[in-house]
């Protein structure tokens, strides 16, 4: 294998970088040559659940490119502002309706926008009074009804927030604010890391970094908590054994993988280990802002949650899960 894979999605049973200019791997291991190579230095990706769109952009940086296939569709960009301290904020997926739809900060960091994938039809535009807060690592829920933001805001200190995509179609400015997640609810520890179970139940993350206010009776440091959106609580809330928990986390049916240094699956409703693989080591990055650019581990689960690949310096590691 040439340079460690920066971005990896699985389509059927092959594994695609798309940041390497669709460089791809085959059930037998064996490297597929990229059909094209980027003239920009493009350093992460991402893909809507569909697999019918894809994004290339800089993590660090201002410039992205969204795709259809190996067809380019259009460029995206996002504010210069603190831009090289944070993780372009960026999500691909389907609404309720069916329609694809990409969510980002293409003028200011801190006003989301959803867009029409195929047409760029800004689908929120409107007035807005948006609270400062830097938005980052989005993901939709699976049913497209709500948005995460992982992110943060001046302090500095890791923070998440839930919004309705259906009420923001009719008014943008409830993209602003806490959202569907109160603060207080949540800020005990600095969130770190978030994922959605299914449509309602989604899992956030904590690291080390504590929140002193004593009013708070949020998550706690070192903590996972699994929150409820129709319920407007948390269902789980249990410690777990990892210094930093890191920013990223997928979900697996009813359990997440986490990747604190290697991948673990975990059970989100008790915290406890369910397996794990020290043999499989990834970079530990502590949140999505800081200066230290530690990479964030790149990994895909398969959609039939049998197989995870996690790309290593030299090759691919592929684990099967239990």
């Amino acid at each position: 294998m040439r340079a460690t894979p920066k971005s990896l999605v699985w389509q059927g049973d092959e594994l695609v970088c798309t940041v390497g200019g669709g460089r791809r791997w085959g059930r037998d291991g064996e490297e597929r040559p990229a059909p094209f190579a980027w003239s920009f230095p493009f350093d992460a990706g991402t893909a809507s659940g569909s697999g019918r769109y894809s994004a290339v952009y800089q993590e660090r940086g201002t410039k992205g490119v969204l795709l259809e296939g190996e067809r380019v569709v259009r460029e995206l960009n996002r504010s210069y502002y603190q831009a090289p301290a944070y993780d372009y904020p960026l999500a691909l997926g389907a609404l309720g309706d069916g329609r694809e739809v990409v969510v980002h900060c293409p003028d200011e960091y801190h006003v989301l926008q959803i867009e029409d994938a195929a047409s760029g039809e800004r689908l929120t535009a409107g007035d807005r009074e948006p609270r400062d807060v830097f938005h980052s690592r989005l993901s939709l829920s699976p049913d497209g009804r709500h948005l995460l933001s992982v992110g943060w805001f001046w302090h500095p200190f890791g923070a998440a927030m839930v919004y309705d995509t259906a009420l923001a179609l009719g008014d943008p400015g409830t993209l602003d604010g806490d959202g569907l997640l109160p603060s207080a609810a949540v800020m005990n520890g600095e969130v770190t890391a978030g994922c959605w179970l299914d449509a309602d139940r989604l899992v956030l993350a904590t690291g080390t970094e504590e929140w002193d206010d004593e009013e708070q009776v949020g998550l706690e440091p070192r903590h996972l908590g699994v929150w409820s959106v129709s319920e407007r609580g948390w269902l789980h809330r249990s410690p777990i054994d990892a210094a930093e928990p890191g920013v990223l986390l997928l979900p697996r049916g009813d359990q997440v993988i986490l990747f604190p240094g290697c991948p673990r699956l975990l059970d989100p409703a008790t915290g406890a280990v369910v397996a794990e693989w020290p043999e499989v080591p990834v970079p530990l990055r502590a949140g999505c802002f800081g200066s230290d650019r530690v990479p964030a581990p790149v990994a895909a689960l398969h959609p039939d949650g049998t197989r995870l690949a996690v790309a290593q310096a030299d090759r691919i590691a592929l684990i099967t899960l239990p």
